[in-house]
């Protein structure tokens, strides 16, 4: 009779105890989720009041040296969040010029740290869709007298639909995030820990089950975060009346924005 390999063995254990951590509602993976989800919210959240209007803006002006800006812009959605992260570090430090604010290794920082790495997600993706829709509805608004400014906030409005889906986006960018908050947050157990530092941690430290547990969860709330993003797709689809049209992935915020123009 074949023996099953100790490596399956340890993979059903580690995984049978990973669902009963999930379903036992265990405290220490519900504290370690609601913060990661707390920090990944907040962070998105700053990101969009900053980078939409930016994003707007930029997808309906034209001056000089535009074309270096968007370069520089799309430069940024490749920054590796080790690099973000050793830039808000230093700027936190003591020696550093935010380091009065006391922020390092704590909560602030790592949601700082986040915001700082979606922030040009935000900006260029809501950039691309406002330009689109300039080129398609900007000359009957420029007749109309609408200025710049107007014509950002109009046709934002428009692509509203769009914008939440690049919201969702980043959001699931951000919570799966590790550098950078690893740098800046230190990791510390009740305080600064979410999943995907926990889930380092843990394999680390050979804790196979609560690692495992937080990576399914993990990937069911990118799961829920696609499905999301499916179902706004639709619902702009029936709004409007028409197909649905292509919509922002998590693949393509995690991995560098893909289709976003120059």
């Amino acid at each position: 009779m074949a023996t099953i390999p100790q490596a399956m063995t340890s993979l059903a254990h580690s995984t049978t105890a990973a669902f009963q951590l999930i379903g036992s509602l265990d405290p220490t993976m519900l504290a370690v989720v609601g913060r990661s989800l707390s920090v990944s919210a907040l962070a998105c959240a700053a990101a969009c009041v900053l980078g939409l209007p930016l994003g707007a803006w930029l997808g309906v002006v034209r001056f000089a040296g535009r074309t270096g800006v968007l370069a520089l812009l799309n430069t940024l959605l490749a920054v590796p969040s080790v690099v973000v992260g050793l830039v808000v570090y230093l700027l936190l430090s003591r020696s550093g010029p935010l380091g009065f604010l006391g922020w390092l290794f704590s909560f602030k920082a790592m949601v700082l740290a986040q915001t700082v790495l979606v922030l040009p997600v935000v900006t260029a993706l809501t950039r691309q869709a406002v330009e689109d829709a300039e080129e398609a509805h900007g000359e009957q608004l420029r007749s109309l007298g609408a200025r710049a400014v107007m014509r950002s906030l109009l046709l934002a409005w428009d692509e509203r639909y769009a914008l939440l889906t690049v919201a969702i986006a980043a959001f699931g960018r951000a919570i799966a995030e590790v550098g950078a908050v690893m740098i800046v947050g230190g990791n510390i157990d009740g305080f600064t820990r979410v999943m995907t530092t926990a889930i380092a941690l843990e394999t680390s430290k050979g804790d196979l089950p609560l690692a495992l547990g937080l990576g399914m969860v993990l990937l069911a709330v990118v799961l829920l975060l696609n499905a999301a993003i499916t179902g706004v797709r639709y619902w702009r689809a029936q709004a409007e009346g028409g197909v649905p049209r292509a919509a922002v992935g998590l693949g393509g915020a995690v991995g560098g924005v893909e289709g976003v123009r120059p």
